[in-house]
């Protein structure tokens, strides 16, 4: 084995642990059948601080792959690092929203931890690796009107982030991309910038169109897959290049993980400070 393609022990840190006199933020589970996606149901939970303050719009982040993300002993623990940055004033009040991908209404597959594993949510692919407005939408016309139904959320594009990964991530930066006016930041962790289903066509589409005021996160590594429809490593490469070429604010972590969110859950922390830094 070349040193190249030994892979780092990521790590979580002080951000990423339950911490003593810490306010600890409600995760509430819910469930939504789609219009958009005619014939889907997801779960989903919303992440609501203690420090919440109805009278005060918070902003908001979405989730992709949401259990994978809210789960607090994952590879991310979200819920715990939005505790802690939280207190310490280094971001602002979030109130986070963690969607799962779609299932057919009749499918029974619903342990929502098993998003990677042996039951592969029937929309996923659908709605994640497809470049559209398609799934933007969705998330404007029927989830945050709904969470909105029950608390006050910042309606402009700098009070609201997106995030994912694999697909997920792919699934942040197109919705970001085809409504800049309505998500402003984005966070992909290995991001599916390939062939799946026409992915591998955003750094391209960055070149040739003027700068969008999206700010950036990009997570990749050289030990990511490289399968029939692309090379990761590769593809979050272009990626970076692309926004470099057209001056994004952006910022490109590449370690030497693979497709997992070891090395994304190590940075998390470091990664909300960046996106939410004003």
């Amino acid at each position: 084995m070349s040193e190249n393609s030994k892979t780092t022990n990521y790590i979580l840190g002080p951000d990423s642990q339950v911490q003593d006199g810490v306010p600890k933020g409600a995760l509430i589970q819910r469930e939504w059948t789609s219009r958009i996606y005619p014939g889907t149901v997801r779960d989903y939970w919303v992440y609501v601080p203690e420090q919440y303050n109805a009278a005060e719009p918070a902003c908001v982040m979405v989730f992709q792959d949401g259990w994978g993300y809210a789960d607090p002993k994952g590879s991310v623990r979200t819920t715990v690092v939005l505790d802690n940055l939280i207190h310490k004033k280094e971001i602002p009040v979030i109130i986070g929203v963690f969607i799962n991908p779609g299932r057919e209404s009749e499918d029974f597959l619903n342990d929502p931890r098993d998003h990677f594993g042996k039951y592969e949510f029937s929309q996923r692919a659908l709605e994640y690796d497809t470049v559209s407005d398609t799934y933007a939408w969705f998330l404007l016309e029927e989830i945050l009107p709904e969470v909105g139904k029950d608390y006050n959320l910042r309606q402009d594009a700098n009070g609201r982030g997106i995030c994912g990964s694999s697909s997920g991530g792919l699934c942040a930066w197109v919705a970001a991309w085809e409504k800049p006016d309505a998500f402003s930041k984005v966070l992909s962790h290995v991001g599916s910038f390939t062939n799946i289903r026409g992915g591998h066509v955003c750094p391209y589409l960055i070149r040739r169109a003027e700068r969008k005021p999206i700010r950036v996160f990009l997570q990749g590594g050289s030990n990511d897959m490289d399968c029939v429809w692309g090379d990761w490593a590769l593809a979050n490469q272009e990626m970076a290049s692309a926004l470099r070429f057209k001056g994004y604010d952006y910022r490109f972590e590449f370690g030497n993980g693979g497709h997992d969110l070891r090395h994304g859950g190590s940075i998390f922390p470091e990664s909300l400070r960046w996106l939410w830094r004003e």
